[in-house]
């Protein structure tokens, strides 16, 4: 904060012409910072020269001019002897020859980065009204997953507002909003890295909030495929990071009043998977690495590669509280009661019940394990768990988000909440690899590709809960791509996005296109099909993340 002192008149301009060079200081060194921030990030100033060439002259411009206003008024001739004394002790220790002008450009850049991240117009959250206070928000909004949390069906969509994190970002993570705010994560592929941020915008106007990049070691956050969670009060956003081929990954916490980052748990490996949140505590899947043609797991964990975990973690403290060896787990748990079911991916083929809030410690004063169940799936069940009356639901399938199997099936399956037994199945022609949305009885479901007029395609299938899976309809898309994230369900139609980058809406009835849209940023079509985070549909908008058009939301005539 600045103070301003009133003086006389008479020596009211003597500050301004004494201060010239320190009133030009901070802006030549804020000018400096910045540069050196980009050559210190090597990754930021390719992109940024990638995306704009004339930003390497503007550059070498401010560098030059930067150090040539330093060097005037720290140590050239005709500066002042006082002006040179001050500069000196406001740099800290030592004298003038020895005073180490990077070292301050280092600071403020590290301060103007902590600004950048916690912005002070930031609001707190304010509770969203349509949802019971105690119930926190996961991914897809509940255990329902159907990515819908009122004010009807928005339908001749138009493009409101988009947000890129940075240039050449991908969302292909979900969005989550809530409370006026709108919660996403990103990505962006480096080989043989990843990087990744997460912020939180304005529903209204996409504006940034705030933006999160990186860790408090300074370290660049991984991207991110995991979606984020919130408490029932708002204040914390949990989420994973990481994709599938990163190591050394962590869950994160942040305050979402601040955007600071409270703690984080690390592991091993990456975490794909989407917390659950139940009361304080919160549960996550932390998935394989798999390598070779026959895809086993790699890591030094007694010699046979690191299979994978979930875990749970005490959100007020970040305690790590258990963890549980599962294979593979990048499924998106779901909680009910005492109860973590989550899936079983690769080397795995499974769904599991485990008992949530006791400690391993506690667990063995009972005589009791943590293992409460588990059903044997004949594919790797990598989508998201859904619960709905006494059941629970999830999809299966051999091919995944990159590469198709050479003989393609899938199917979703209907388990006994209470013992794990098959109630019944509904085969499909491939994978399930997104959330299953249910409301009503009726439930709806993304299939990663299927024949179609002599081609494969993606498919939306919806089916009858109450007649033990009956399809109702399906929906083949027009074009060959792929369905691979989970739709939005409303009591009236559907959203889905198709791998290209199209957001399609659809008659909840019969599975007729109602409208669709292209999502991608024009003229940036989705070279890599990576268009497979999930739509939600709140407060009369669609939010969608996409490959190259970033986070989207489009508002249109409501309806019921």
């Amino acid at each position: 904060m600045t103070t301003l002192t009133l003086l006389p008149d008479s020596l009211a301009v003597v500050p301004i012409l004494v201060n010239t060079g320190a009133a030009l200081l901070p802006a030549a060194v804020a000018a400096l910072a910045s540069a050196v921030a980009l050559i210190f990030k090597p990754r930021e100033l390719f992109r940024v020269c990638r995306a704009k060439p004339h930003v390497p002259l503007i550059l070498l411009l401010v560098v030059l001019g930067g150090f040539g206003l330093i060097r005037w008024f720290a140590g050239g001739e005709d500066a002042p002897q006082a002006g040179r004394q001050a500069v000196v002790a406001s740099a800290g220790t030592g004298n003038a020859s020895q005073s180490d002008w990077t070292q301050v450009a280092l600071q403020l850049i590290r301060e103007e980065s902590r600004r950048g991240r916690v912005q002070a117009e930031t609001a707190p959250v304010v509770a969203d009204a349509t949802r019971a206070a105690e119930q926190s928000l996961i991914y897809r909004g509940d255990s329902t997953r159907i990515g819908y949390d009122g004010g009807g069906s928005p339908l001749d969509l138009s493009l409101d507002w988009e947000y890129h994190a940075e240039d050449f970002s991908m969302v292909i993570s979900s969005p989550l909003p809530h409370g006026g705010r709108v919660f996403g994560a990103s990505t962006v592929l480096d080989p043989p890295n990843t990087f990744g941020a997460v912020f939180m915008l304005d529903v209204e106007t996409g504006e940034r909030i705030w933006q999160v990049d990186t860790l408090p070691s300074g370290d660049d956050l991984r991207g991110f495929f995991s979606s984020p969670a919130v408490t029932a009060d708002g204040r914390r956003l949990i989420i994973g990071q990481g994709l599938h081929d990163d190591a050394d990954c962590e869950l994160i916490c942040i305050d979402t009043e601040t955007g600071e980052i409270v703690w984080t748990v690390s592991t091993p490996i990456h975490i794909e998977s989407s917390p659950a949140i139940s009361g304080d505590i919160v549960v996550v899947g932390a998935g394989a690495i798999e390598v070779g043609p026959d895809r086993k797991p790699e890591g030094p964990v007694d010699g046979r590669g690191n299979p994978g975990y979930v875990f749970a973690v005490r959100i007020s403290t970040g305690e790590e509280l258990w963890q549980y060896q599962v294979n593979d787990p990048e499924s998106s748990p779901a909680i009910d009661g005492d109860v973590v079911f989550i899936g079983s991916g690769v080397n795995g083929n499974a769904v599991v019940a485990l008992r949530l809030k006791e400690t391993d410690e506690e667990l063995a004063e009972q005589g009791l394990d943590r293992l409460l169940w588990r059903t044997e799936t004949p594919y790797p069940a990598v989508g998201a768990v859904t619960l709905y009356d006494d059941l629970v639901l999830i999809g299966c399938g051999n091919s995944d988000f990159v590469f198709a199997a050479p003989d393609p099936a899938g199917l979703v399956l209907a388990l006994d909440r209470e013992t794990g037994e098959e109630r019944w199945r509904l085969d499909l022609p491939d994978s399930v690899l997104g959330s299953i949305a249910v409301l009503d009885g009726k439930a709806v479901a993304p299939v990663r590709s299927g024949e179609h007029e002599g081609r494969r395609t993606g498919r939306v299938v919806a089916f009858d809960l109450e007649r033990n899976g009956e399809l109702i309809w399906e929906h083949s898309l027009r074009r060959n791509a792929l369905m691979l994230g989970g739709v939005s369900l409303t009591p009236s139609h559907v959203y889905a996005l198709s791998s290209d980058g199209y957001l399609l809406v659809l008659d909840a009835e019969t599975g007729e296109l109602v409208e669709e849209h292209y999502a991608n940023q024009t003229g940036r079509p989705g070279e890599l099909g990576l268009t497979i985070g999930s739509p939600f549909v709140s407060g009369g908008r669609v939010f969608v993340g996409t490959e190259t058009g970033g986070l989207r939301a489009y508002e249109g005539t409501v309806g019921p």
